[in-house]
């Protein structure tokens, strides 16, 4: 079973419905300014009303999310409704957990287009929930989500083609479809959509389209994107050169542990060239990107050559990070192996 669909998880569902929400009120904040002159009052546009049952659900008051998606399903045959309720059949909140159930409501949504439902059923058909484990299930699923526009239904499927393991490879496809997850906003599709224009796999090379998506995905916090726009930016490829703001990206992605990211951070603080030259802290940067897994003997040598002081004020400033390193590992070596699952049954 590939990597991808073993991701998969029903959390995911409560998360797309979140983003939902949010990209709608993005939508709004950003949208452009109306005329000074005000439309007459007949051709309002009525305020939409808020969602109280999903409002319910992301505080906790679960049982009164059930009712309230229990009183839409009955008055209006609401899916979105469906889908709630199957999300808390599917994760025992406020309810007895029960798959069938949940799945009756995922499919029910389904069948009314709702593009979460679809999505609750891959994971449910590929996780052996409510049936047999189920792969030409989870792709058709996952197939008819994207096609609705759906972010993560489409990046998932999309990389099934990169894959070539559940069907041909087909990289022009996989553009196709991280295109639509990059336009619902996956920084994971932007990121990889940008590598494909870097690479020209899937599309036509083009270095400044890729580095306006890995601008996109940085500035949603993802890690590789921002080491690949900081890469850009520094050296002026694809858009204007900005050394400092490429080191200030560096030090972000730094932070949240990308080794190769504290590698170049440490080089630019032994050369000076976007930020002051500080060997102390380049090479505490360069410890602990070592401990991560990144060579360097150029700064090894830096490192090498300090004075004892610098190096002790270094090792001192590294130490939280290589214990939480070490923890990392120690913990990763206890875990016991996961046994490989048994494939379904061929039809």
């Amino acid at each position: 079973m590939t990597r991808v669909l073993q991701a998969l998880t029903a959390g995911l569902l409560a998360l797309c419905l979140s983003q939902s929400a949010l990209a709608q009120s993005s939508a709004q904040k950003t949208a452009p300014r109306a005329p000074a002159a005000k439309p007459p009052a007949a051709a309002a546009q009525p305020a939409r009303s808020p969602d109280l049952a999903y409002g319910a659900f992301q505080r906790g008051y679960f049982l009164t999310a059930f009712s309230l998606a229990t009183d839409r399903v009955t008055n209006a045959t609401d899916p979105k409704a469906m889908t709630l309720l199957g999300e808390l059949y599917a994760s025992g909140l406020g309810v007895p957990q029960d798959d069938q159930r949940a799945a009756e409501w995922y499919r029910l949504a389904a069948a009314r287009g709702d593009s979460n439902a679809m999505l609750a059923l891959a994971i449910f058909a590929i996780k052996g929930r409510a049936g047999p484990r189920d792969r030409q299930a989870t792709t058709q699923w996952l197939t008819a989500a994207a096609k609705l526009g759906h972010p993560i239904a489409a990046y998932d499927l999309a990389l099934l083609y990169i894959e070539g393991q559940m069907f041909p490879q087909d990289l022009n496809r996989a553009a196709e479809l991280l295109r639509i997850a990059a336009q619902g906003g996956s920084a994971e599709a932007q990121y990889a959509l940008g590598t494909f224009y870097k690479t020209g796999r899937g599309v036509p090379q083009d270095t400044r389209q890729a580095v306006q998506l890995w601008g996109q995905a940085a500035l949603a916090d993802n890690t590789d994107a921002q080491f690949e726009y900081s890469i850009a930016l520094y050296n002026g490829d694809g858009i204007e050169p900005n050394q400092e703001a490429a080191t200030a990206l560096f030090r972000k992605a730094a932070m949240r542990g990308s080794a190769i990211a504290q590698d170049r951070l440490a080089r630019i603080l032994v050369s000076g060239r976007g930020a002051p030259v500080n060997l102390a802290e380049a090479a505490k940067w360069h410890l602990v990107s070592h401990a991560g897994g990144e060579t360097d003997l150029e700064l090894d040598d830096v490192v090498n050559k300090l004075d004892p002081q610098t190096r002790a004020a270094a090792e001192k400033a590294a130490k939280p990070w290589l214990d939480e390193i070490a923890a990392a590992r120690q913990a990763q070596a206890a875990a016991p192996a996961q046994p490989p699952q048994a494939e379904p049954a061929k039809r």
